[in-house]
C-alpha cells in the first residue's frame, strides 16, 4: 500500500478527475441524448406491441364471441328449418291422406250409384222377362181352355151374362 502512495500524485489525480468529468460531459450531450432517445424509443415501440398484442387478444376474444354466437344463430336457423320442413312435410301427407280419402269417397259413391242402377236396370229386364213369360203362359192357357167351340160359347155366354146393359 506504500508503494500504491507513494505513487499518489495530486496533479495526475487532478488531470484523470478533468478529463473524466470532460468525458461525462462529452458523453450526457453526444452518447447519452441519442442512448436515451434509442431506448426510450425502444420502450416506446415495446409498449406499442404490447398494447397491439392486447388490442389483437382482445379483437381475438370479441371475433371468437362472435363466431359463437352466428353460430348458434345457425344450429338455432336450421333446427327452424328443420321443423318447419317437417312440418310441410306432415301437412303434404295429411293433405294426401285427405285427398285419397276424398277420392276413394267418390269412386264408392260412384259404384254405389252403378250398381243401383244396373240393380234397376236387372230388375226392370227380370220384370219384362217375367210379363213375357206371364204372357206365353196364359196365352197357351187360354188357348187350350178355348180350343174347342163349346168352351168358346160358354166364355161368350158367361161374359154377357156379366156384362151389364144400361
Amino acid at each position: 500500500m506504500e508503494k500504491l502512495l507513494d505513487q499518489f500524485s495530486l496533479g495526475l489525480f487532478f488531470w484523470q478527475a478533468v478529463l473524466f468529468i470532460a468525458l461525462i460531459l462529452l458523453l450526457r450531450k453526444f452518447a447519452w441524448k441519442p442512448i436515451l432517445d434509442s431506448v426510450n424509443n425502444r420502450e416506446e415501440g415495446i409498449k406499442n406491441a404490447l398494447e397491439s398484442a392486447e388490442n389483437a387478444k382482445r379483437e381475438m376474444q370479441n371475433l371468437q364471441a362472435d363466431n359463437e354466437k352466428l353460430l348458434q344463430e345457425a344450429r338455432l336457423e336450421r333446427e327452424t328449418m328443420l321443423k318447419e320442413a317437417r312440418d310441410i312435410k306432415n301437412k303434404m301427407i295429411e293433405d294426401a291422406k285427405g285427398e285419397a280419402q276424398l277420392q276413394a269417397s267418390k269412386i264408392i259413391e260412384q259404384a254405389q250409384t252403378a250398381i243401383e242402377s244396373e240393380k234397376k236396370a236387372a230388375m226392370t229386364e227380370l220384370k219384362n222377362h217375367v210379363a213375357t213369360l206371364s204372357l206365353e203362359i196364359a196365352e197357351k192357357v187360354v188357348r187350350k181352355e178355348l180350343s174347342t167351340q163349346d168352351s168358346q160359347e160358354k166364355l161368350v155366354e158367361s161374359m154377357l151374362g156379366e156384362a151389364k146393359l144400361n
